[in-house]
Parts: C-alpha cells; structure tokens; sequence
C-alpha cells in the first residue's frame, strides 16, 4: 500500500533579524517526498542565503536523481566562503521518503533526528561517510503507518540557555516532549507548532537563534471532497452530484445553493441547525450522506483567514488553531486540517449576484477568488488539491 507522507514545518526567527538563517525545502515526486532542512551559518541575511542556496541544490539535485555524495560535493563547492571565519557552510538533514515506506536520510552537523513509532523512540542504526572532508551519517529504516520523524535546528535544543535552563533544552528533554505529543496521535501540524511553542516560551519570547522544526508523518491517504456554488450548465446538476457522491472520502458542501441542489437530486431532507456555537458564525445543517454543510462564502472566507494565520506565525504573535468547536468554521477546519490529505473541489461556476462587484468581470467573483485562495493554502499544507470545475 502506498503511504501518503505528511509534512508540516515552521520557524521562529531570532530576536533582532528580519530573515531566517535556517530554510526548509519540500520537494514531492510521483513515488518518493524529498525534505531538506538547511541551518545557515551565523544569523540574519548572510545565513538566509546560505540555508536557501543548500536547501535548493540539495532538492533539486535530488529530485533529478543525484546521490547524496554527488550532492554534498556540489553545495561544498557552491557556497561563498566567510572572510572572517575562513569557514562556509550550512548543516543540513536531507530525507528521502518512499511511498511504500522506505526512508533515507544524511545528516551533516544538525541536531539527530527523532524517530517516534507508538510514543516511543525507534532505534536507528547510523553509518558515517566522508564526502569532501564532511563526516555525513547516514540511516536506512522502513517506515510505518503513524511513524512521525521531525527533525529540528540547533535552536530548539538551545532554546532557554542562559535564561530559563542553564544549559538549553537537551536533545533528551526534546525527545521526551516528543514522546508524549506523537503518542496522542495528533497530526503533524500541531506537533511542530507545540514544540515551537514550546521553543518560544523557553526564549521568553525572544529566541537566541533561528529555531526550526520540521514534523514527518506517514499515512494513509484520506479523500476530502467539497462542493462549492451551482454548475455553469442547470442540466448538468445530476450528473455533478452524482460524481460528487461516487467519490471516495468525506463529502462536504459550502452554500445554500449547493445543499439545495444536493436536496434536489439525491431526495434527502436539508435539516438546518438552528442552535448557534458561535455568533459570528453562520448555521450549519445537515443530510444524509454529507459530512458537514456550511453556509458558502462567509464560511470559507473565515477557514481560510485561519489557516493563513496558521501557517504564518510571527515573532510577535503564534497563533493555533482551535479545532474543537461545533461551528461550521471549526468543523471545517478540523476537516481539512486533520482529516484529509487529498482534497478535491467541486466547484460551480455560475456567478452568484449577490458575491459579484457589477465592474468587474465574472471570472472574478469572490467564490472563485476563496476557491483559488483556499488551493494555496492547502498546498501550503502539503495537501495534494485537484480542482474540477463544473
């Protein structure tokens, strides 16, 4: 069976910088998921462009089929050389990950990674290769379904040195954090974000260093389908329904219009929830055979506003993502974030009047503005989005 490989990864950047010294590099093929995780020397601009420059050779040459000697002989011979230290370089950890399983990754001066199988440790057995008088380790390991591996910068096992811990948070202290977040079976999202969390309480909300996590979780592919606004063509709402409904995975309908189709040709009963969760939230309802049904634009205007804010945490404000709610927003989210790693959208394109600015053109309506915008951020996410419109 094939695996579907889940990545989720953020960073904090160190007080007084403006750009991130460490940059993480996601590169997925047809059969394998390539992961760099490229820590720059030193901090600020100059880190920035040596982390990006190792991330992106090392993604590239990998994608097109290089090995790992190839590529460590060609980012040691790319990388400007520091005046001062006489030194150039960028520690990385490099992760190559099968669909079936099988996992490969070289490590060069970054903290080891953490391999986590049930809420404990897996054992992993490591070879040392020197490639350009660079001592790499090397693993091997063949991975299992809810197997999560994160790997991290510098940053987090120092997080706290000098402040709250005198000597910063161990590789040990980090492994048993970890110990305990990956054995509630959380997805991968939260795992990175608690332990930046984590990070950024021990800095006292100013971190000493670029601070990077990177959390890998195998899977099996779970299909989320959302339809979305009334077909261009009114023959063609049976046919749209029908494909709708044969499709693996949760459904999901955003818009009165779109649920009222559904009504229409399936024959189910529309039942509209009247009891509010949230009052700034639009009611949900339900049917037989539909996952959840949700109000259209106001909806997802609002899931994507939280996903945006998700994924892009600032030094100055990390927010999370409350998933546990009963409101169509809540509900949403936690659909697309926890539930699903492949989502196809449904999407009409008849204009609505109502969501439609009479000086622009039609291909500009704001249902189709969310749709494009919610395509971004789920593959911001990592999730595979396919698109039918209809």
């Amino acid at each position: 069976m094939d695996f579907f490989i889940e990545v989720a990864h953020g960073t904090l950047i160190k007080h007084g910088e403006e750009l991130p010294g460490d940059m993480v590099n996601v590169v997925r093929l047809e059969d394998c998921t390539i992961i760099v995780l490229a820590d720059g020397l030193g901090s600020g601009v100059k880190a920035n462009i040596l982390a990006t420059l190792t991330s992106k050779i090392a993604g590239t040459m990998l994608k097109e089929g290089a090995d790992i000697y190839e590529t460590v002989d060609t980012i040691a011979n790319t990388l400007p050389v520091c005046k001062v230290r006489n030194i150039a370089y960028s520690t990385f950890t490099i992760i190559k990950i099968y669909n079936n399983g099988e996992a490969y990754i070289a490590e060069y001066d970054n903290p080891p990674f953490f391999a986590m199988r049930n809420g404990e440790s897996m054992e992993i057995s490591k070879k040392k290769s020197i490639i350009n008088d660079k001592v790499i380790k090397e693993s091997n390991l063949v991975l299992q379904e809810d197997d999560v591996l994160t790997v991290v910068s510098d940053g987090v096992i120092h997080a706290g040195l000098g402040e709250i811990l005198n000597l910063g948070w161990q590789w040990k202290d980090v492994e048993a954090y970890l110990k305990k977040r990956t054995s509630s079976n959380l997805n991968v999202q939260v795992v990175a974000k608690d332990l930046l969390e984590a990070c950024w309480d021990l800095y006292c909300r100013k971190p000493g260093d670029d601070t990077t996590v990177v959390s890998i979780k195998v899977r099996k592919p779970s299909f989320v389908n959302l339809f979305t606004g009334p077909p261009k063509d009114k023959e063609k709402d049976s046919m749209v329904i029908k494909n709708f409904m044969d499709a693996p995975g949760k459904k999901v309908i955003c818009g009165g219009t779109a649920a009222n189709i559904a009504e229409r040709e399936l024959g189910r009963k529309l039942k509209v929830n009247l009891e509010f969760f949230n009052k700034d939230v639009p009611p949900t309802a339900t049917m037989e055979g539909i996952d959840l049904i949700t109000e259209g634009v106001l909806t997802l205007s609002m899931v994507i506003e939280k996903i945006k804010k998700y994924l892009n945490p600032s030094s100055k404000n990390i927010e999370y993502i409350d998933c546990d709610g009963k409101d169509g927003v809540s509900s949403l989210v936690k659909i697309l974030m926890e539930d699903c790693t492949h989502l196809n959208l449904w999407v009409g394109m008849a204009v609505n009047p109502a969501h439609q600015n009479p000086d622009f053109p039609a291909d500009l309506s704001i249902k189709l503005k969310l749709v494009g915008e919610l395509y971004n951020q789920m593959k911001a996410l990592g999730k595979k989005v396919h698109i039918n419109y209809v």
